[in-house]
């Protein structure tokens, strides 16, 4: 099955702002209730302890991504652990109820970042959760660019796969929407107005699930990309994670300057 480059619904600039971080706000529930990204903590502690890389920026954060689960599963051996959330359409209200979750474990950017174009303030190890697909290929080289002349270490992560069966399970993930609306964080009416009675949200869901799962890179196009990349040596890493139990494995993409592993 070939990548197909199609537009996510909730990503365009026209989409309608408190709609985009409803969607986003329920992503970030069902990536925390599934524990997606789970399998994967002990890879990204791997990489943390090697690089000693503990202040994290993660972009494309739409409504907190899975770092509430994510961040309660790593085992820092310093206090200067530090998540920052950013996004290109920030959903602040949804940022700051994540911070409060997390005790102030995490924070936020408050503007909006371009993740081809980092601002220079923010360093730390760069990440993405299903994120990346967004981008075409063009892009996605910029995005890994930008990382590598910042000199800053980034990890790629993606649940969506180029898969009949990933796809299909679009359809049940936008159908948990009808019964966990009500539990997603923080609370809003109209959230309940645009699922139940016009269904707008699960629709923009499933059509964007499918899309996602069409656009994601498989390690091989991953690999194409960062060959063509310049500047000073990284160590590149591209596989995919196997979560176990007969699920989908996870995509991964992490790179990291060499001159950090001694």
């Amino acid at each position: 099955m070939r990548r197909v480059q199609f537009i996510e619904l909730h990503e365009q600039p026209w989409f309608p702002p408190p709609l985009r971080h409803e969607i986003t706000d329920a992503l970030e529930f069902g990536l925390n209730l599934l524990k997606a990204y789970a399998p994967i903590a002990s890879l990204l502690q791997s990489v943390l302890d090697s690089t000693r890389s503990w202040s994290i920026v993660d972009m494309c954060s739409g409504g907190g991504g899975p770092w509430l689960d994510l961040s309660r599963r790593l085992h820092p051996d310093t206090q200067a652990f530090h998540i920052l959330l950013t996004d290109k359409f920030p959903n602040l209200r949804a940022f700051q109820n994540v911070r409060a979750a997390s005790e102030n474990h995490i924070a936020f950017y408050p503007d909006s970042v371009d993740a081809m174009k980092v601002p220079g303030e923010l360093q730390g190890f760069r990440t993405m959760f299903t994120s990346f697909h967004h981008f075409p290929p063009e892009e996605a080289r910029a995005l890994l660019q930008n990382a590598v002349d910042a000199g800053q270490s980034i990890g790629i992560f993606e649940i969506t796969r180029r898969a009949p069966s990933t796809i299909v399970l679009m359809f049940p993930w936008a159908l948990m929407l009808f019964v966990f609306t009500p539990l997603i964080r923080p609370f809003c009416w109209s959230r309940l107005l645009w699922t139940y009675l016009i269904p707008i949200i699960p629709l923009v869901l499933l059509f964007d699930g499918v899309v996602s799962c069409l656009r994601t890179y498989g390690p091989q196009e991953l690999c194409e990309i960062i060959k063509k990349l310049s500047g000073i040596q990284y160590q590149w890493e591209v596989g995919e994670h196997s979560k176990g139990s007969g699920r989908s494995p996870i995509t991964y993409l992490i790179g990291y300057p060499k001159a950090l592993v001694t």
